[in-house]
């Protein structure tokens, strides 16, 4: 039996991706890769490009895509300027511009580049589609797990299968990078209960530091790279 690639175990993860649990009223799931099929061209580049080994990874774990990130491009903290400057993968059906990838590949830049950062480190989130609400203006709006107790305990199910399939790709579980210090407390709970990793180590999200501690983001990027390479 031939044994797949730590990319191809990833690009298949995503593929058979698909939300049929309930969602609270106002609440949707976007799914990239049944909305838009150049979605599935650009991530499966991305993963035969830098995961096309058997290497095993540490984890860093977001909250759930954005529809601007990973909601457009399939590849985590990933909007499309990101992946083709950064990574050489042009995306032609859209163009989209999110903040927590700007940190994010300033951080990798300093880390070493792409190459040597996704060789080590692989992320995602514990509900790997994007989460969107209707708000009282009509507007769809990026939403997180948590930001309804009804809407996370209506999901976790699917998050604890998803954080199992995700450690069966290859990815060391010692240690869990975890962004967000309220995704953390949401995660602890359930590590609490199914014991998926040894030990967290929490860094600030990329879109509070870009949002609210941009003056002091170079701070944040040293913090994350020593944190990363303890």
């Amino acid at each position: 039996m031939k044994q797949t690639t730590f990319g191809e175990r990833v690009i298949d993860f995503n593929t058979k991706l698909s939300y049929s649990g309930r969602l609270p009223t106002n609440f949707s799931v976007m799914n990239p890769y049944i909305e838009n099929p150049e979605t599935k061209k650009v991530m499966t580049a991305f993963y035969h490009k830098y995961y096309h080994d058997f290497r095993e990874r540490k984890f860093i774990i977001g909250i759930n895509p954005s529809r601007h990130g990973a909601g457009v491009t399939g590849v985590p903290f990933t909007d499309t300027k990101r992946l083709e400057q950064a990574c050489g993968i042009v995306m032609k059906s859209a163009h989209t511009h999110e903040v927590s990838s700007v940190f994010m590949y300033d951080m990798i830049a300093q880390f070493g580049g792409t190459d040597e950062f996704y060789r080590q480190y692989y992320i995602n989130s514990p509900f790997p589609l994007a989460i969107i609400r209707h708000n009282v203006s009509g507007q769809w709006l990026n939403a997180n797990y948590y930001d309804d107790p009804t809407l996370f305990e209506m999901v976790k199910p699917f998050m604890i299968e998803s954080l199992k399939k995700h450690i069966s790709l290859g990815l060391e579980t010692d240690v869990v990078y975890v962004l967000g210090r309220k995704n953390a407390q949401f995660l602890e709970k359930i590590n609490l209960e199914q014991k998926l990793f040894a030990q967290m180590q929490v860094l600030e999200h990329p879109r509070y530091i870009q949002q609210y501690k941009f003056h002091a983001r170079q701070e944040f990027i040293d913090k994350y790279i020593t944190v990363l390479t303890q």
